[in-house]
């Protein structure tokens, strides 16, 4: 795993602080659902005052990383990614449930990235990827197929695990096998007309609408980590945004 940067010492003690808290979020040493240390432990550790703790923790939870629980402390926030799906496609049961579509590992290979996704994922012009073919289907309905590239440095245990192995949710299984933690995404919507290749992939006709989903995957600490493109048929299309 990459080494730590050291805070910027030029930055206001509280930003400091909260830079050193988000490494150590990033670097796996507090997990997200556990509680950080408490707030007089936090003073003791850093040698800051109190003040300076609470607003480098207020920052963190501003920015979503953290959430205060009453009664309990605070917790690093893990991201709820389950439902990000049905943002974009509605599908029902006949009984009136949303249920999750499953997923499949079809390819996976060490490949260098296309430019675009190379400077997506901020990599050196020769550096390779873990790549990914995936479809998530539901009841055998093709719903969505998927190009991922994950950075080889810290993706490599993808590598030897069967692709047949991989879990469902892609993202707590990148944090079990490579130890990599998935804070936030960036997600892009466009509209593409299917070719020959892609209506074939997805059970339609060429020529008709795909809705194509870009998204890069950001680490606690803003590092990309990975680069997803998620293709699927426009049909049952929908946009879902709540404004607050």
């Amino acid at each position: 795993m990459p080494a730590r940067m050291r805070p910027d010492e030029r930055l206001p003690l509280y930003q400091q602080l909260s830079d050193e808290m988000l490494a150590r979020i990033a670097a796996g040493e507090w997990l997200p659902g556990t509680p950080i240390p408490s707030e007089t432990e936090l003073t003791r550790l850093h040698g800051v005052a109190i003040g300076t703790v609470r607003k480098a923790v207020d920052t963190l939870v501003k920015q979503g990383i953290l959430e205060r629980n009453h009664g309990r402390g605070t917790f690093v926030r893990r991201p709820q990614f389950a439902e990000s799906f049905f943002r974009f496609f509605r599908q029902v049961s006949p009984t009136g449930n949303q249920p999750v579509p499953q997923s499949r590992i079809l390819t996976r290979s060490l490949e260098l990235p296309p430019e675009a996704v190379r400077h997506s994922l901020a990599l050196e012009k020769n550096e390779p990827t873990v790549y990914l073919t995936r479809e998530r289907i539901i009841q055998e309905d093709r719903l969505f197929r998927e190009e991922i590239w994950l950075p080889k440095d810290r993706f490599s245990p993808l590598l030897d695990i069967d692709p047949t192995q991989f879990a469902n949710m892609l993202y707590p299984f990148y944090e079990e096998r490579c130890g990599q933690l998935i804070a936030s995404a960036r997600e892009t919507l466009t509209i593409e007309s299917a070719d020959k290749h892609m209506a074939k992939l997805l059970g339609i006709a060429a020529g008709e609408p795909v809705v194509a989903v870009e998204r890069i995957a950001l680490g606690y600490d803003a590092t990309p980590l990975e680069y997803r493109l998620s293709r699927g048929a426009a049909e049952g299309f929908r946009y879902q945004i709540d404004l607050r």
